[in-house]
């Protein structure tokens, strides 16, 4: 089985060569029959990249130590789901991961991409077939994932403790899912600049690829933001780790991409700047996979360590970013501009929307690479961290959300600013009184808490405007604002639910930010400690044997006001001997949405144990204004004018009934 899954990469591999050469000779030619080949070599790409993985699955499913990366990065006592996800959770088997869910796209444009010009279809899975070609050689000469040992040794050396949890069996394949789904955004803009033709059908067709990139990417960032917050026992929710930050700059450079991907279907606008930012949006992803995968970064999130990896990705990453933006420049020239439009307008909101992010991306791309180039060019060592971030990222971000709700409410071409900030003045009143309750009843000291609480109230609150406009109400009787309701594109409704997400997030990061408690103290069992509105007590340290650990879990018993039992809190410390590694397990229990959260730190001389106890005010809203910002997502996907090959539909509804 171990042989067929490497030969079964080797024919991917081969695929790739004829999938990135043949279609593309075919579109120089004019050839329809060569175009034709794309379709059927990427289905078959897939299919032997499908099973190649499948087969590494096996080899961990049956712990087959005769395979060098199941020896490695598994144990025969691992829990099966932790055997599983094991397959990612390393540096060849998440690089395999990474080309299946490339190739798995190039077969979604081959299935999906039939109402696309043949020549371009062609271009568009050739570009995806010279990524997959890079990527397969790359696992085949330095990240064999099928290597061998013989004699095959007894046991393994199990996974990394921290990488055993049900939050790695969901947070890689996510984050790649966005990562790599921007492949099929740069694929497009490159096609475009091979064929010297792009138009607004450009844009209607690279939009929901784009729109399904951004929100798997979303829900990967979020679930490794709640897994390291969990996992780690440290309490944050983002630390600006250079790898965090990896995942972070596609997703604010792909923000930017959608935004001006609808300028221009709708108004043929914005074309060179959209291909560019399709161009970038990749590259950066690209970017994120060199620094994991290089051994220039030490962190939790890192994979490989072996300068000759780095130096291969480095290469790859010379070649798409420097060959494209080549092409770019080459190309951009002959391409015209688009057209326009007067700056107080939806068009002018959504150019101002991408200034903001890019030069936020730039922000955060400088402060992440900064330390990197410096200790190259001279050797000395420094840390950029939260410091340098929040002072450089937060001024940004706070007149680009202020600016959120104003831009679905401004019409195309020529806007009218003092109308729509007639239609807003509700959102702004309610966000206003946000801010004084925050300052007189919450904390009168707190001045930038109150106003960022006002703040994701009038995202909030400006998202549903959107909704209570276009639906008449309260003129029009609640069934005829109900059935206008209904007949809204549902594209309508994920841009709210995405701006109402984003509102929430922000809602969730002020409150922990700003009101969270935090306590450190020795604690013996029988004693107590306060936690914002509640008291913790210390109950008992009892032991617990694991499938392949040992732990030492401390019960806590919360109480309320009046003496009143909440329910109790596990925390505890594992050992994984084989690794010889120890973790801390956080104990969280959630109240609404705020939560208790304890970590156990070390034993004290005199038989106590030190708990770290934070009480985090909205904390859940983070994740939850994350998983709200992917159902717009998702709501934006299912509307027809947005899905690749469908066509628009015209819904005639009845005439509004008179009230009576």
């Amino acid at each position: 089985m171990v042989e067929i899954g490497h030969f079964a990469l080797v024919l991917a591999f081969a695929l790739a060569l004829v999938q990135s050469l043949v279609p593309l000779v075919g579109a120089v030619r004019g050839d329809a029959r060569l175009m034709a080949v794309s379709g059927p070599v990427a289905v078959a790409g897939f299919a032997f990249t499908a099973l190649a993985f499948a087969v590494l699955v096996m080899a961990y499913v049956r712990s087959d130590f005769s395979v060098q990366n199941v020896w490695e990065n598994s144990h025969s006592l691992k829990p099966m789901l932790y055997k599983i996800t094991g397959t990612w959770g390393n540096h060849e088997g998440s690089m395999l991961l990474w080309v299946l869910i490339l190739t798995f796209f190039g077969a979604l444009i081959a299935a999906f991409g039939s109402n696309l010009p043949l020549s371009l279809k062609a271009n568009v899975i050739a570009v995806q077939g010279w990524i997959g070609a890079a990527f397969l050689l790359f696992i085949l000469l330095t990240s064999n994932p099928f290597a061998r040992i013989d004699p095959a040794p007894l046991e393994g050396q199990d996974l990394n403790p921290i990488l055993q949890d049900i939050g790695l069996a969901v947070h890689p394949p996510l984050l790649y899912l966005g990562y790599v789904g921007f492949s099929v955004s740069f694929s497009f803009a490159v096609a475009a600049l091979i064929g010297g033709r792009i138009d607004a059908a450009w844009a209607r067709w690279v939009r929901p690829w784009t729109l399904a990139a951004w929100v798997f990417l979303t829900g990967g960032i979020a679930m490794g933001s709640y897994w390291a917050y969990y996992e780690l026992g440290w309490g944050g929710f983002w630390f600006w780790d250079p790898v965090e930050n990896a995942s972070f700059m596609p997703w604010l450079a792909g923000t930017a991409l959608l935004h001006s991907a609808i300028v221009m279907e709708k108004r043929s606008a914005l074309k060179i700047w959209t291909l560019l930012l399709a161009i970038l949006t990749f590259s950066l992803s690209l970017l994120g996979t060199f620094l994991v995968r290089s051994g220039v970064l030490t962190s939790v999130h890192a994979f490989a360590t072996d300068p000759g990896r780095g130096v291969f990705i480095l290469s790859i990453l010379t070649l798409f970013i420097g060959g494209s933006l080549a092409l770019f420049a080459w190309r951009a020239q002959t391409l015209t501009a688009g057209g326009l439009f007067q700056p107080i307008s939806r068009e002018g909101a959504l150019v101002v929307n991408n200034l903001f992010l890019t030069t936020a991306t730039a922000t955060v791309l400088v402060g992440t690479l900064y330390p990197l180039l410096l200790e190259t060019l001279t050797g000395d060592k420094i840390s950029v961290g939260a410091p340098f971030f929040n002072m450089t990222f937060a001024p940004l971000m706070v007149p680009l959300l202020m600016i959120v709700p104003f831009g679905p409410l401004l019409a195309w071409k020529r806007g009218d600013l003092a109308a729509v900030s007639q239609r807003l003045f509700a959102a702004f009143a309610a966000a206003l009184l946000v801010v004084l309750g925050t300052m007189l009843f919450v904390d009168r000291a707190s001045l930038l808490a109150a106003l960022g609480a006002g703040l994701a109230t009038w995202l909030v609150l400006g998202a549903l405007t959107d909704l209570v406009l276009r639906s008449g109400w309260p003129s029009a009787p609640a069934r005829t604002a109900m059935r206008r309701l209904a007949g809204l594109p549902r594209s309508v409704f994920g841009t709210a639910f995405a701006h109402l997400g984003l509102g929430l997030t922000v809602l969730g990061i002020v409150g922990v930010v700003a009101f969270q408690q935090e306590h450190i103290l020795a604690m013996k069992p029988g004693e107590s400690a306060a936690a914002g509105p509640f008291s913790v007590r210390f109950e008992a340290v009892e032991p617990f044997r694991g499938a392949n650990f040992t732990e030492s879990r401390a019960r806590f018993s919360v109480f309320g006001a009046a003496n009143q039992a909440r329910g109790d809190i596990v925390s505890s410390k594992r050992f994984y001997p084989v690794r010889q590694m120890p973790t801390t397990e956080a104990g969280i229990r959630t109240f609404g949405f705020s939560q208790l959260y304890l970590s156990l730190g070390d034993e004290t001389a005199d038989g106590g144990v030190v708990v770290r106890i934070w009480w985090k005010p909205m904390v859940t809203l983070i994740w939850l204004g994350a998983l709200v910002m992917m159902a717009g997502g998702a709501v934006s996907l299912s509307d027809r004018r947005l899905r690749v090959g469908a066509p628009k539909r015209r819904r005639v509804f009845a005439a509004a009934e008179k009230p009576v």
